[in-house]
């Protein structure tokens, strides 16, 4: 799957799970940094100061981006919920997502694996009810065009989804774009084409 364009979490869910008398509750968050995560871990640090744990996972960027990640077992055994948390978010392939298991300890253990299978599920559980949206990413370019090109360009711009951001008009009309970025080498040529090898786009 390649980085421009990926599902993204568009709704908040909740879903409480009862495993052998322990409850464990599951907060979604969409979520785009890393700070952003923290805190909507803290907030729910202050709703639940009774739980036994607040176990979380999330991924801020792509869901297959190396860095925008991070999970933790608070306090739970080592590998038995931020990890398995994790794993069941990097297959969901949504990115943008927070997930914070709330647990409420029932009095019995559930031994490491039964830990893994209970924080793993509630995540599973409360993803089936996400909502999603797909996130397009965008190139920012900029392009010098004379008057008279104006209109044409706008319409290029707008057939392969691209936005005009600033329109600066001097001598010639300096625009900053927003193009998505699978549609970069398309609006290229188009402009190309048009203006016999005149309008190049530029990084801004």
């Amino acid at each position: 799957m390649d980085n421009s364009s990926y599902q993204i979490a568009a709704s908040e869910v909740i879903v409480e799970t009862i495993v052998t008398r322990s409850r464990f509750i599951c907060y979604i968050y969409p979520c785009n940094s890393s700070e952003q995560a923290k805190s909507q871990i803290a907030n729910l640090r202050v709703l639940h100061p009774q739980a036994s744990h607040c176990c979380y996972a999330f991924v801020v960027a792509a869901p297959n981006d190396s860095q925008g990640y991070g999970f933790s077992d608070d306090g739970e055994p080592s590998g038995t919920a931020g990890k398995p948390m994790f794993a069941v978010l990097q297959g969901s392939n949504v990115g943008e997502i927070c997930a914070v298991v709330v647990r409420y300890f029932g009095g019995i253990k559930l031994g490491t694996g039964g830990l893994q299978r209970a924080y793993g599920d509630s995540v599973r559980q409360a993803l089936i009810q996400l909502k999603t949206t797909l996130k397009i990413a965008m190139v920012h370019k900029s392009l010098a065009c004379q008057y008279n090109q104006v209109n044409d360009v706008q319409y290029f711009v707008g057939q392969v989804g691209g936005k005009i951001i600033t329109q600066d008009f001097t001598e010639q009309v300096l625009l900053t774009l927003a193009i998505p970025q699978q549609q970069e080498e398309t609006l290229q040529q188009q402009l190309l084409t048009l203006s016999a090898g005149q309008l190049v786009l530029k990084n801004t």
